[in-house]
């Protein structure tokens, strides 16, 4: 899988929260989708019921948005949470059939009441669960998925990557996507994608032929740059061959008159 690299909006932070780490701490935060990267579907984590989910339960065999999050950050993972809901909101597809939600917390001293604030009006229903889990259960999950942070012990505060995952069914990572820049179209088409083009209709599995573009960095995944390279190879060949053609008949005109 192509490396993908989201560094925190450090803009977002309060000032203060920047002290305790250093410039090295900070780069160190990304998340990085390790190749054939696949979260474990019989991790246990607490719903806000307090009750033990599976994370495959969470899932449901759906194409799933996997949002890692602080539940007492305002500043970065409130908004980020917003933008996300309101993404989801527009694509069309609906929680619970087409698609599952999961938030999950990546600081294991926040309480299910947390949680419940954090998510209370902004995600919920059918196919949507936000849950907890002990500081085992959240390196296991955060390093199935290539999601680093770094903690600010002075401040109290987590440095930690704008972003998320979509999973398959199965629970594959399939792609890693910003919550900060983050386009309805481009979590529509995400989310058809990690389906194997089984949501979404036949406009959605079009749509996914036009589907190489990483919004995120502005370039071409490898599958659709190597077809443009091939479509571009093509297109001079064909222009050499008419440039060619037009030069020999002009030569037969030449050779009549």
């Amino acid at each position: 899988m192509k490396r993908a690299l989201f560094i925190l909006v450090l803009a977002l932070w309060p000032a203060a929260a920047c002290a305790g780490l250093t410039e090295a701490q900070i780069g160190e935060v990304a998340l990085s989708p390790p190749p054939g990267a696949r979260v474990p579907m019989s991790l246990v984590l607490k719903d806000l019921d307090g009750r033990d989910v599976t994370l495959g339960h969470a899932i449901g065999g759906r194409p799933t948005l996997l949002l890692p999050a602080d539940f007492t950050c305002s500043q970065i993972c409130g908004p980020a949470l917003s933008i996300t809901a309101n993404a989801l909101r527009q694509t069309g597809l609906k929680a619970g059939r087409d698609y599952s939600v999961v938030v999950f917390g990546i600081d294991s001293r926040d309480s299910l009441e947390d949680a419940g604030r954090f998510a209370t009006g902004q995600v919920g229903g059918p196919g949507v669960s936000v849950l907890s889990g002990n500081g085992e259960a959240i390196r296991t999950l955060l390093a199935g998925i290539g999601y680093h942070f770094q903690r600010d012990k002075g401040n109290a505060a987590i440095a930690h990557p704008a972003a998320f995952v979509t999973l398959t069914g199965d629970g594959r990572v399939s792609r890693a996507l910003s919550s900060l820049a983050l386009q309805s179209n481009d979590l529509r088409l995400a989310l058809i994608e990690a389906s194997d083009g089984k949501i979404g209709g036949l406009a959605g599995r079009i749509s996914l032929l036009c589907y190489g573009f990483d919004a995120v960095h502005g370039i071409y995944t490898r599958q659709i740059a190597m077809l443009l390279r091939i479509a571009g190879g093509s297109t001079v060949m064909i222009l050499t061959g008419a440039i060619g053609l037009m030069l020999w008949r002009n030569r037969r005109r030449g050779a009549s008159v």
